[in-house]
């Protein structure tokens, strides 16, 4: 946790910790697994709740628990911006991290990848690495979607990449 802030490390040391090693293709053991990312979710959303830091909303989109989606969002300017958000959980998981997505943004910056996946390689999967099977879906949004969305989407918006809902221009009505 060397180099982080204050902020960050008080954050990550609410999150709890995983123990399960397994992944998707792994019956019992990944419904355990799914049980201690559950709860780590829910102590993350509690913490951020409590802090009045509340910035995403998500679920997993099939019973398995392999596809999750929801939404997160970033004030800027007093405005806010909210972006939809999905990724699969890798049948390497939890080896491997999550491709966290946010589609509505594809293109719009150069750190992502094609599918609108947020570009995490050079700082967050490393730590992945270092701390697997004890990071779960909650330290990915923590330490990974979290920074991205905090550092990208000011420059976007700043750019005009980005725009406010309110100022989308509504098509003119058609007279007949």
């Amino acid at each position: 946790m060397e180099g982080w802030d204050a902020g960050t490390k008080s954050a990550l040391t609410q999150i709890p910790l995983l123990t399960s090693r397994a992944g998707p293709r792994d019956g019992e053991a990944w419904k355990q697994r799914l049980k201690e990312e559950y709860k780590a979710l829910i102590a993350y959303t509690s913490m951020n709740k409590t802090n009045d830091n509340d910035w995403f909303r998500i679920a997993p989109a099939n019973p398995e628990g392999t596809r999750w989606e929801g939404s997160c969002w970033y004030v800027h300017n007093l405005r806010r911006y909210d972006f939809p958000l999905q990724f699969d959980i890798p049948v390497t998981y939890p080896a491997t991290a999550p491709e966290i997505e946010l589609p509505t943004l594809d293109g719009k910056t150069h750190k992502m990848y094609r599918g609108g996946k947020i570009c995490l390689t050079v700082h967050f999967k490393p730590l992945w690495a270092k701390n697997c099977p004890r990071f779960g879906i909650a330290h990915a949004l923590c330490l990974g979607l979290a920074p991205w969305v905090a550092a990208e989407v000011p420059i976007l918006v700043d750019s005009g990449m980005v725009k406010h809902k309110d100022d989308e221009v509504a098509p003119a009505a058609s007279s007949s």
